[in-house]
């Protein structure tokens, strides 16, 4: 299949004038870190350092520190150190833009303007559309990853991107990024914390995406990260395109559907998704994520900034009683 070819040029990639823009987006909101003063203390000569060390291909990509959040899921964050991001940041800055145009509409994680909060509207307009306005039963498949990103085949995503970047060196380059990292197999895993993970997990999951759309023509589907659903009014298509799903994205990407997390429910009976349940006509958040609200806002002793973030993030649902009880303190028990 012809595909539209990635043109920039490694010396674009690698210039002075690129790197040092990545950097500009890179330290915002930094600036107060001890690792990114320090960096930037030299920042010239650094930088030149780091440019001089691309051009002569001895550049080698240091380790990581890891630590443990929970997100709400307990997650294992890997930092690289603030030179190979800044390579990260000046790597995605020539490369999302591209492979952005190559990504089905429908996918929404770590995109610009494809927020959360767009998914969630996306989703309810499929939900209006496949039960032609809450008037006919409507079906909804829904799905995840087990262990996404340490699970990610380092070869088979080399082998996408080639299919993109004929030049040898950006692909040289990639592979420096993408290789300095194992997730206790070798050739296994994308750190999560990199930058450009975030972008390589889309070019990896736009296959399943091609996939769903083209091959199963499955007319509603959206995807954010790991986490997809597929509405149908045909609950009979639903069930006989599992084996079809999990048979691809284990025979191409080495990936495994969830055993827990496969569901397949009316829409009226409300889909758990992103943290929200949905249903047809409105939208209510999910327990868990009010309880760990509650619990961040009184653990922050009520800070002003906090309030604001999650009146904020609950104005996308009905959630009135909630709003209230945060304005007035109810969390405070």
């Amino acid at each position: 299949m012809s595909r539209i070819k990635f043109i920039h040029s490694y010396q674009y990639i690698i210039s002075f004038d690129n790197l040092l823009g990545a950097w500009g987006e890179f330290v915002k909101g930094k600036r107060s870190r001890r690792d990114v003063q320090e960096f930037e203390l030299d920042l010239m000569n650094n930088i030149i350092s780091l440019q001089r060390s691309l051009t002569d291909k001895t550049y080698r990509h240091s380790g990581y520190e890891s630590f443990n959040i929970c997100d709400p899921k307990p997650r294992n964050i890997h930092k690289a150190i603030v030179r190979d991001r800044l390579l990260h940041h000046a790597l995605y800055r020539t490369l999302y833009p591209f492979f952005a145009r190559t990504f089905f509409a429908d996918s929404h994680s770590c995109q610009l303007g494809k927020g959360t909060h767009k998914v969630m509207n996306r989703l309810r307009t499929f939900m209006y559309k496949v039960s032609e306005n809450h008037t006919k039963t409507a079906w909804a498949l829904k799905g995840d990853i087990r262990k996404f990103f340490p699970s990610i085949d380092q070869s088979i995503l080399l082998k996408i991107i080639a299919d993109y970047i004929p030049d040898k060196d950006i692909r040289w380059l990639i592979y420096q990024v993408v290789n300095s990292f194992h997730s206790g197999e070798e050739g296994v895993g994308l750190p999560l914390g990199n930058l450009t993970s975030q972008l390589f997990v889309n070019v990896y999951m736009n296959v399943f995406d091609q996939f769903v759309k083209h091959k199963l023509k499955a007319k509603y589907y959206i995807r954010y990260a790991d986490d997809f659903v597929i509405l149908s009014p045909d609950r009979k298509w639903l069930l006989e395109i599992i084996p079809e799903i999990r048979d691809f994205l284990w025979e191409k990407l080495h990936l495994e559907l969830h055993p827990n997390k496969l569901f397949l429910q009316t829409v009226a009976s409300g889909l758990d998704f992103l943290g929200w349940v949905h249903f047809p006509d409105h939208r209510v958040l999910r327990t868990a994520a009010k309880k760990r609200m509650f619990r961040t806002i009184e653990e922050k002793s009520g800070k002003s900034e906090t309030v604001q973030s999650y009146l904020g993030l609950i104005s996308h649902g009905n959630a009135m009683k909630l709003r209230r009880k945060i304005e007035e303190g109810w969390y405070c028990s």
